[in-house]
């Protein structure tokens, strides 16, 4: 199965990074978060993505053009130009880059991504800033038994500040920074039929407002909960609490690393 990564946007809220590199490619841990997405997939088998670019692409092409070289030990032969190859530590990913334009909304990078997609069942679409310790065979399989054309992982958001229950005046309990209210939202983590994209007009479309909106309507769009470990990386503050969870060896959507 194959998997979509958007990786287009701009990352204006992390500005502070986003001005020198798409924000998939801001790092945690040495490594960008577009990785660790990647890893995350590749830990139950999907192997194969595509990396919808826009915003700093070529940083992103870049990246992977020199992967296998950064990944392996090698010896060069300065006379000859020539660069042999020894142990190779890359991982066994397939990745197509493809430029969907520097203004395209999600939905329209999306169905742009049309002809790498033919002849597939389905396949797991997700954004470039977010990382869960989600099941993502579960996620398939999930998607596989309801037989609607979407599936999206529905997550509890983390919050940002304490909860006080009052009674009165009196603070009858405080909770520092307890799970948003139990409210469900769209975590990303999709797993779709390529029938979707005919549901989205064109570059200008958002996947988030007429394609979805349209899928609930008509009852094709299910959501798979997810009560664990889900986190987006869309301020500085973000990726530093990620990067403190990954220094201190507790990082949740990838165990043991």
């Amino acid at each position: 199965m194959k998997a979509v990564i958007l990786a287009g946007g701009r990352g204006t809220r992390i500005s502070e990074e986003s001005h020198l590199k798409p924000k998939p490619m801001i790092e945690i841990g040495g490594r960008p978060m577009l990785w660790h997405i990647m890893s995350l997939y590749s830990r139950f088998g999907v192997d194969e993505f595509i990396v919808a670019l826009g915003y700093k692409g070529e940083v992103i092409k870049q990246y992977f053009a020199n992967y296998a070289l950064h990944s392996s030990d090698i010896t060069v032969d300065t006379r000859r130009g020539a660069i042999a190859y020894h142990r190779n530590y890359a991982e066994n990913w397939r990745v197509t880059l493809v430029d969907t334009g520097q203004d395209t909304m999600t939905g329209g990078r999306l169905k742009r991504l049309a002809p790498y997609l033919a002849g597939e069942a389905c396949f797991c679409m997700t954004y470039g800033d977010g990382v869960a310790d989600i099941d993502i065979a579960a996620l398939i399989g999930f998607h596989q038994n309801h037989g609607r054309q979407a599936t999206l992982t529905a997550v509890v958001p983390p919050a940002r500040y304490g909860a006080l229950a009052l009674d009165g005046d009196r603070v009858e309990r405080f909770t520092e920074k307890p799970p948003g209210g139990n409210a469900f939202i769209n975590g990303g983590f999709f797993v779709l039929r390529p029938d979707v994209l005919d549901r989205i007009g064109g570059d200008a479309t958002p996947w988030e407002v007429e394609p979805l909106e349209s899928l609930a309507r008509d009852g094709q769009l299910q959501a798979f909960r997810h009560t664990g470990f889900w986190h987006a990386m869309d301020t500085l503050r973000d990726r530093n609490h990620l990067e403190a969870l990954w220094q201190s060896g507790r990082a949740p959507w990838l165990p043991g690393q």
